[in-house]
């Protein structure tokens, strides 16, 4: 017994051990590789300020082109919180609206492209970036165009509002103009279980959606009122973007999908076309130079390379089946409100 409890503690020592020197060398090639992509970025142009793994400023409008410019917007991806593990080609919020900031107060920025391939996300970041690209357009009277590439939906389309003219893709879809909250009830699978959810509120709707009870009618009713509040917000900034009647566009948006042409004969889109005559248009009627340049930030220079491995991994990998329970309960059960398309 006592061979094994020695050998019980030299094994323990080991891993212990190991463990200590896979984080020192962790740490040594961590500090290699961020020290090579500093010296990499003090001879190269990057869209992210001096501090390469500053988390103070996302975007630093010392990066903007010293040439007459049109800053384009990705708005790929669900739109939502920046998420600090996400791609190029992934939508981030807060680059955006310090990106849009620093266009407003460049002289050489001559004006803005939304590209949109999003099916939607939440209400809240939807309507702060239409909001701030508003504001941008009152400032300093500079056009605002959107291009719509796969899909533009519900909130990626919301965006597009703010646009003074719109292109698509010819096999884009688009609109799903509405509102939706989901989520997930267990309360069948929690009886089959033997299991009861407890819920210690202050008042009767305040554990309305939990997973362990059912909804009653009031509380469907309160979520409903939030649900409907937002789609005649949705409703009223369409009406203003597209210059169109409130009738008209309620007619139009009960949550269905449109393809281009589709959406052209309703008068939700301009035109349909492929970027590059988008470009050639929005360059053409905006009086600018030919040779303007079309200018993208990029947000992957502000993680270092464990982020960025842990990014790429997490794609690849496999998804447990806890891992898909808990996409379902945070995707489709987050209770949240989204201009989002199923």
């Amino acid at each position: 017994m006592k061979n094994k409890q020695l050998v019980s503690i030299i094994i323990t020592g080991a891993v212990i051990v190991a463990v200590g020197v896979t984080g020192v060398v962790s740490n040594v090639i961590s500090g290699k590789l961020m020290a090579n992509m500093k010296r990499e970025k003090s001879v190269s142009s990057s869209f992210l300020g001096d501090d390469l793994f500053s988390d103070d400023d996302l975007f630093d409008g010392e990066d903007l082109p010293a040439k007459d410019h049109i800053g384009i917007i990705n708005i790929v991806g669900e739109i939502g919180p920046s998420d600090v593990v996400s791609s190029e080609d992934e939508y981030n919020h807060d680059m955006y609206m310090e990106y849009i900031e620093e266009m407003e107060k460049s002289k050489k920025n001559k004006g803005i492209l939304l590209f949109v391939n999003s099916p939607g996300g939440t209400v809240y970041q939807s309507d702060e970036l239409y909001l701030r690209l508003m504001q941008y357009k009152e400032n300093t009277h500079r056009p605002i165009w959107a291009f719509f590439a796969d899909q533009a939906c519900s909130g990626g389309y919301y965006i597009a509002m703010a646009a003074d003219k719109i292109y698509a893709n010819r096999n884009a879809w688009t609109g799903s103009i509405g509102v939706i909250v989901s989520l997930v009830n267990c309360k069948g699978l929690f009886d089959k279980l033997g299991i009861k959810e407890i819920d210690i509120t202050s008042g009767k709707n305040k554990a309305m959606g939990s997973v362990g009870s059912e909804l009653t009618e009031e509380q469907r009713q309160i979520l409903q009122s939030l649900v409907d509040e937002s789609y005649d917000q949705f409703v009223e900034v369409v009406v203003k973007g597209r210059n169109m009647s409130n009738s008209t566009v309620r007619a139009l948006a009960d949550g269905r999908i449109y393809s281009a042409k589709q959406a052209k004969e309703n008068g939700l889109i301009d035109e349909i076309s492929d970027i590059e005559e988008a470009k050639a248009d929005f360059v053409s009627q905006a009086g600018l130079d030919d040779d303007i340049e079309f200018y993208v930030p990029e947000s992957d220079m502000n993680r270092d390379i464990f982020d960025l491995l842990f990014m790429k991994a997490k794609k690849i990998l496999p998804k447990s089946e806890i891992d898909l329970a808990t996409d379902i309960m945070e995707n489709r059960g987050s209770g949240v409100l989204k201009y989002y398309a199923e």
